[in-house]
C-alpha cells in the first residue's frame, strides 16, 4: 500500500513538470523568434547554443526563419540557415523561408536558401511556384535567380496561370514587367501556354493595352 501511494505521488509529480519544461520550452522558443525579428544576431547564437529547437513553430506556424525572412533580416537569417534551420519549412498558409523570399524579393535571403537546399518544386497556397508572384510583382532580379536555380518556367498553378501568364495579367506593363517578360521569353516560357478559359498571355497583353509587352510576345511567335 506504501509503495503504491509512493508511486502515486512520483507519477503526479512528473506530470506536474511536464507542463512546466513545456511552457519553458514554449518560452525559450518564443526568444528565438524575438531574436529573430529583431536580427539580433548573437542572441540567436545563444539560444542556439543553449539548446533551442531551430525549427520550433509560433502560433502561425512560422519557425523562427520564416519570421526573420519576413523582415529581411538578412543577417539573423543567415545564422539560422547557417546553423542548419530548415529553408523548407512552412507555416500554416504554406509560406517558408524560400517561398516568401522569392515572393517579396528579399534576395539575399532567397540566395541563401538556394544554396542550402530549397526545394525548388515547392508550391504556396495558391499551388505557384516562387516565380510566379516573383513575376507578378515585378522583381526583376528575383526571377533571373530563380530562373537560373532552375524553377519551372511553365508551371501552372491553382489559378491557371504561369509566370508569364501572371506577369501579364497581375502586372503593370511597365519596364519591370517588361524585363521579367523577356527574361521568361529568352528562358523557354511557352508564350501560347493559355490560361485555364483558353486565353493565351498575347490577348491578355492586348486586351490590357501593354503594347511593349504584345510586341515582344510577337517576336516570340505568340499567338
Amino acid at each position: 500500500m506504501l509503495r503504491r501511494s509512493i508511486l502515486f505521488s512520483a507519477a503526479t509529480l512528473l506530470l506536474a513538470a511536464v507542463p512546466l519544461v513545456a511552457a519553458d520550452r514554449a518560452m525559450s522558443q518564443t526568444s528565438l523568434h524575438r531574436a529573430a525579428d529583431r536580427n539580433d544576431v548573437a542572441a540567436i547564437k545563444k539560444l542556439l547554443a543553449e539548446g533551442v529547437e531551430i525549427d520550433a513553430r509560433d502560433g502561425s506556424g512560422a519557425t523562427a526563419l520564416l519570421v526573420a525572412t519576413h523582415g529581411n533580416k538578412i543577417e539573423a537569417a543567415k545564422a539560422l540557415i547557417d546553423a542548419g534551420a530548415d529553408v523548407n519549412a512552412k507555416d500554416k498558409i504554406n509560406d517558408s523561408p524560400y517561398l516568401y523570399a522569392g515572393a517579396r524579393g528579399h534576395l539575399e535571403i532567397l540566395k541563401m536558401t538556394l544554396r542550402h537546399g530549397a526545394d525548388l518544386k515547392s508550391t504556396n497556397r495558391y499551388g505557384g511556384t516562387a516565380l510566379i508572384p516573383a513575376a507578378e510583382r515585378g522583381h526583376v532580379e528575383t526571377v533571373r535567380t530563380l530562373i537560373a536555380a532552375g524553377v519551372d518556367i511553365n508551371h501552372v498553378n491553382n489559378l491557371g496561370w504561369t509566370a508569364l501568364l501572371e506577369a501579364i495579367i497581375l502586372g503593370n506593363g511597365g519596364p519591370r514587367h517588361q524585363q521579367i517578360v523577356d527574361l521568361l521569353v529568352k528562358a523557354g516560357a511557352d508564350v501560347n501556354l493559355a490560361d485555364g478559359k483558353g486565353v493565351t498571355p498575347l490577348q491578355h497583353a492586348r486586351s490590357a493595352g501593354y503594347k511593349d509587352i504584345e510586341t515582344r510576345l510577337l517576336a516570340a511567335k505568340a499567338r
